[in-house]
């Protein structure tokens, strides 16, 4: 058929004319295209895996080493001799615009190659097709995805302090209570600790550096007018953990019965299967003990491990799985609670969270060299890969909150420079997610009242073009900073 002045051929078990575009039916579709190797439109399968425009003249490259791949992208399609991404891609025409094909519900996979641009998924998979403008094509994919996934109540994303990246894990009770008050007369609505809190990943009590227990943290928060937040990989344990020996039989196996590796972190974990009645209580009874102590915020990581490929005790596709056990937690949290996923499979999640990480760790140094050019993983910590991703997941802001990661407003133990700083906080301005992790005894006086600037501005946001942004007065431009 021809859409746009250009012929394509499309193969499907049903085609009708929806606004904006085309409603598809069928396990697996296939659009003929008219425009050779150009340029795909990637969408990586979780929070940091990469998000961007690639080049069909080129093979992709599989990340190295082989056991990094299940937490850089779907290891499912990791050795695919074709671009592809997860639930959406697009392929640009020889008039810029772009040639849409988006799932309606989640497990898809879209490739493409020079020829064509081919979506499937475990199951029967209705499709939104069009053939437009960027950005009024993902507009409209995304009306599509509020009306079938949902979305959450879109009050204006809190402002965000979190210990990862000034202390990662090195972090105590001592240590949390400082910062709380070192907080003070700064407009920070949350404060957050990350990693380094539990006995062990899986096992989610306080550590021996938390010796009053983690209410005693939130209380103080509390009295501080913050909003108490915590960090959890609910998904996933190391072998060394009590929950791990307490219930082998509770993680996800291959069909020929060994565990499946989930990651390397840490020394290396394992992903729950979520889709048995022992786990999913055990998850429930995880996200009320939490709550108990008094944590309205959480921050969940390492989600993708629900997802993983592997022989499930329902049988249900990874992604329905991963859905299923999100919302578990989402109806054990509660609505007041503010759930923030990270690592987490993007379609997936979308209609039961309230934030979503849209690329990968930011740090505090521009790019990370070896590990992206030698080892073909876009996916590492670096200010570079955090902004390259993220600026391609805005089209997700009608849906959830866009969460870009930290900006740094710091000089100390901080390689960026004041551009590269700058470019960070304008991309949390758009994105509409406040969050840094600057201790404030680390900043001069100057920079403590930037960052107090920055977390009470609300200026005007307008997106110009494809990488260009009017900030109330200031035209932004983030172009220049993709390219290395």
């Amino acid at each position: 058929m021809q859409i746009q002045g250009y012929d394509f051929h499309i193969s499907a078990s049903r085609l009708e004319e929806t606004l904006g575009g085309y409603l598809l039916s069928g396990k697996t579709v296939q659009i003929g295209h008219p425009f050779g190797r150009t340029m795909f439109f990637k969408q990586g399968w979780q929070s940091w895996s990469e998000a961007t425009w690639v080049s069909l003249k080129e093979n992709p490259k599989p990340i190295l080493p082989p056991e990094r791949r299940p937490q850089c992208d779907d290891p499912a399609y990791a050795l695919s001799p074709v671009h592809g991404g997860s639930g959406l891609g697009g392929i640009e025409g020889y008039d810029g615009r772009m040639l849409f094909l988006g799932a309606l519900r989640p497990g898809a996979r879209i490739e493409a190659d020079r020829l064509s641009l081919k979506g499937f998924g475990e199951h029967e998979i209705e499709w939104f097709l069009a053939y437009g403008e960027t950005g009024e094509v993902l507009a409209r994919y995304a009306e599509l995805l509020a009306t079938t996934l949902g979305v959450r109540a879109q009050q204006p994303a809190p402002r965000v302090w979190c210990s990862w990246y000034s202390y990662y894990s090195d972090i105590s009770e001592g240590l949390m209570l400082q910062s709380i008050a070192g907080l003070q007369g700064l407009p920070f609505e949350v404060f957050q600790i990350d990693d380094g809190w539990q006995q062990n990943m899986g096992d989610w009590e306080p550590n021996h550096k938390f010796p009053s227990g983690m209410s005693t943290i939130a209380l103080r928060a509390q009295s501080q007018g913050l909003t108490p937040g915590l960090w959890l990989a609910p998904f996933i344990a190391r072998p060394s953990s009590k929950l791990f020996k307490e219930h082998p039989d509770w993680f996800l196996r291959d069909e020929k019965g060994d565990l499946v590796p989930a990651g390397i972190n840490w020394g290396g974990f394992y992903a729950l299967d979520v889709t048995l009645p022992g786990v999913q209580n055990w998850l429930r009874n995880l996200i009320q003990t939490v709550r108990g102590w008094g944590y309205r915020y959480l921050k969940l990581d390492f989600l993708y491990a629900a997802a993983l490929p592997g022989h499930r005790h329902a049988g249900e596709a990874r992604e329905d799985a991963y859905r299923e056990a999100l919302r578990i937690i989402r109806e054990a949290a509660g609505d007041e609670v503010y759930i923030l996923a990270c690592g987490a499979p993007i379609i997936a999640s979308l209609g039961l969270v309230d934030g979503l990480r849209i690329g990968p760790d930011v740090a505090p140094y521009w790019d990370n060299e070896d590990r992206r050019v030698f080892l073909h993983d876009p996916t590492g910590p670096s200010a570079y890969n955090a902004l390259r991703t993220s600026l391609h997941r805005l089209w997700l802001k009608p849906l959830v909150h866009t969460d870009p990661d930290v900006a740094y407003f710091r000089t100390r133990y901080n390689l960026l420079s004041p551009a590269q700083r700058a470019v960070l906080q304008d991309l949390g301005l758009v994105s509409g997610f406040k969050a840094t992790s600057d201790p404030p005894e680390w900043l001069d006086g100057e920079e403590r009242e930037q960052l107090k600037a920055w977390l009470e501005a609300t200026p005007s946001i307008a997106q110009t073009g494809p990488y260009t942004f009017r900030i109330g007065e200031r035209e932004v431009d983030f172009a220049r900073w993709l390219e290395l």
